[in-house]
C-alpha cells in the first residue's frame, strides 16, 4: 500500500480510523449479506475512488439502514483528501452532524483490494470516468450492489461493457443504479405532473428536427461553490478521455428526464424506440489563469497538452443531440462556461410542447435563477377557459403538493405555477433523496421493471450521440 502523509490533514487523521494494510497481509473473504429487510445498519457501504465531489454529497446525511462505518478504497492523492475533509466537515458541523466512521485503504490495487476483502455489500463510486465502467462491471461480478454517479459510460465501447455489467448484475441478483438527482427537482416533478393532465397539456406533439417536441438545455460552470466552499477540480476533469465529453456527461440527466417525464414508467427499448438524428460538440476555451484557479495547479499536466493551443485549454464540454423517442423529436444540449456572472448560477431550460399548451421551465435572471414552471396555451386555445382549467387542476394537485398555486404573468399569455418553498430542496439535498430511493429498492430486492432498460436507452443516446458528433 502507498501512503503519503501530505495528503492528510491532522484534524482529518484524528477523527478517521485508517486501515493501513501491507500488500502481503493475509485477507480472509467474508460473507456479507446482499438482501435486506429494513434492519438498522444492514447496508454496509464501500466507497471506491471518490474523486468527484458527488461521492461525499451522498454522505451529507445519515440513513437508518446504513452502517456508519464505511470502507474507502482509493489511490492516494488530493481528491481523496478533499473527500475526507468533506466528510470531516459533515461530522463536525453544528446542525445535524453526521457520524461517518471511515476505514481507508490506499494503493494502486484499490479495486482488487475492495473485491478481495468484501467488507461491504453496496459500493458507491463517483470519480474519474475512464475506468468507471470497468470498475462497475468488476464490482457487480463480485456480488456487490452498485450506486454509481453519472456517467456510467462515456463512449460506445463503454456502453457495450455497461450492457455486460447489467447482465451480470441480473445474474448475481444485485442492483446497479445511477444517481439521477434531477428527478427530485420540484419544477421538473410538476412539469411531469402537468404533462399527464390532458385537460391542460393535451398530448405531446411530434415536433421536428428544427422545432422538437421536447427541448432540454443545461448550463454549467467549471468554477463554482459546493457546500459553501470553492470547488477545486482535479486536472483530469478537463480531460475528456477521463471525464468524458460534455455530450455524454450532464446530458445523461437530460436524456433521463426526457424518458422519465414524457413516457413515465414505460420501458424504452433503445433498439426499436430510439432513432438518432444528428449531434454536434464544441469546446470551452480556458486560460492558464482560469485553469489554475479551478485546479490549484500552476501548469497544464502533460496529458492535456494535446488540447492546448497558444496556452489556451480547449475542452469539449459542450454538445447537442437530436433524436426521436417513440416517434417524438427531442433535443438535449449542455453548455459549460468557466464561471457564472455575478449573482447568477447554473441554469436549466426545458420545454414540453403539447397540443393544448407548452410546459416551460425557465431559470434566468427574471426568475432570480430559481427554476420556475410556466404553462402557456397554444394558439387557438381560449385563455379564459384555459385559466379556469388550470386553476381547477392546481387545486387538485394541492392535495399532493400543499400550498401549490398559480398566477397569471402580467402582460403575457402565460401562467406561472407558484411552488411553496417547502418543496424547493437544493441540488445537494437531491443526493440524499436519490440514496433514500435506492435504499427502498434494495429493501424491495428489485428496481422498477423500466429502470434498467431505460438506463441502457439513456446511455445509448449519449454515447451514440458522441459518436455522431465526432
Amino acid at each position: 500500500m502507498k501512503f503519503n502523509s501530505k495528503f492528510w490533514s491532522p484534524v482529518a487523521a484524528s477523527i478517521l480510523l485508517l486501515s493501513i494494510s501491507c500488500s502481503n497481509e493475509k485477507n480472509v473473504e467474508k460473507e456479507v449479506k446482499t438482501t435486506f429487510n429494513g434492519e438498522k445498519n444492514e447496508i454496509k457501504l464501500v466507497t471506491l475512488d471518490p474523486g468527484h465531489f458527488h461521492a461525499h454529497l451522498v454522505k451529507k446525511s445519515m440513513y437508518e439502514q446504513v452502517d456508519p462505518k464505511v470502507h474507502v478504497y482509493a489511490p492516494g492523492g488530493p481528491e481523496l483528501q478533499a473527500y475526507l475533509q468533506a466528510i470531516e466537515s459533515y461530522n463536525s458541523r453544528e446542525e445535524n452532524p453526521t457520524n461517518w466512521q471511515l476505514e481507508v485503504y490506499t494503493g494502486d490495487d484499490y479495486l482488487e483490494k475492495m473485491i478481495q476483502e468484501k467488507k461491504g455489500n453496496v459500493m458507491v463510486t463517483a470519480g474519474n470516468n475512464r475506468e468507471k465502467t470497468a470498475n462497475i462491471k468488476a464490482t457487480v461480478d463480485a456480488g456487490f450492489h452498485v450506486l454509481a454517479d453519472k456517467p456510467m459510460a462515456i463512449d460506445v465501447a463503454g456502453f457495450e461493457l455497461l450492457k455486460e455489467a447489467f447482465a451480470s448484475a441480473n445474474e448475481n441478483n444485485v442492483l446497479l443504479y445511477d444517481i439521477m438527482t434531477e428527478r427530485f427537482e420540484i419544477s421538473t416533478i410538476l412539469q411531469r405532473e402537468f404533462s399527464m393532465i390532458p385537460e391542460v397539456f393535451g398530448t405531446l406533439v411530434e415536433g421536428s428536427l428544427e422545432d422538437p417536441a421536447i427541448t432540454k438545455e443545461s448550463v454549467h460552470h467549471f468554477y463554482k461553490q459546493v457546500s459553501g466552499k470553492p470547488l477545486i477540480r482535479p486536472a483530469w476533469f478537463y480531460d475528456v478521455s477521463q471525464q468524458g465529453n460534455g455530450i455524454v456527461d450532464v446530458t445523461t440527466h437530460l436524456v433521463d428526464l426526457v424518458q422519465w417525464e414524457s413516457f413515465p414508467e414505460t420501458i424504452i427499448d433503445y433498439e426499436t424506440d430510439i432513432e438518432m438524428l444528428e449531434a454536434r460538440r464544441w469546446t470551452t476555451d480556458l486560460t492558464m489563469e482560469q485553469f489554475s484557479r479551478s485546479t490549484g495547479l500552476a501548469s497544464y499536466p502533460d496529458y492535456l497538452q494535446r488540447v492546448v493551443e497558444n496556452d489556451t485549454l480547449k475542452v469539449y464540454g459542450n454538445g447537442e443531440i437530436n433524436y426521436k423517442i417513440n416517434g417524438i423529436h427531442a433535443r438535449v444540449s449542455v453548455i459549460w462556461n468557466y464561471i457564472a456572472p455575478e449573482g447568477s448560477a447554473d441554469t436549466h431550460y426545458s420545454i414540453m410542447r403539447g397540443t393544448k399548451s407548452n410546459l416551460v421551465i425557465r431559470q434566468d435572471a427574471e426568475e432570480n435563477y430559481t427554476p420556475e414552471l410556466y404553462l402557456e396555451p397554444v394558439e387557438g386555445v381560449d385563455p379564459e377557459a384555459f385559466e379556469s382549467t388550470v386553476q381547477e387542476q392546481v387545486s387538485k394537485l394541492a392535495s399532493k403538493f400543499s400550498g401549490l398555486d398559480v398566477v397569471k404573468v402580467e402582460g403575457e399569455n402565460s401562467w406561472r405555477i407558484v411552488i411553496p418553498q417547502a418543496f424547493r430542496t437544493s441540488h445537494e439535498d437531491h443526493f440524499r433523496e436519490v440514496t433514500e430511493a435506492y435504499i427502498q429498492y434494495l429493501t424491495a430486492g428489485k428496481l422498477p421493471d423500466w429502470e434498467v432498460p431505460n438506463m441502457l436507452a439513456k446511455y445509448y443516446v449519449t454515447t451514440r450521440g458522441l459518436e455522431l458528433a465526432q
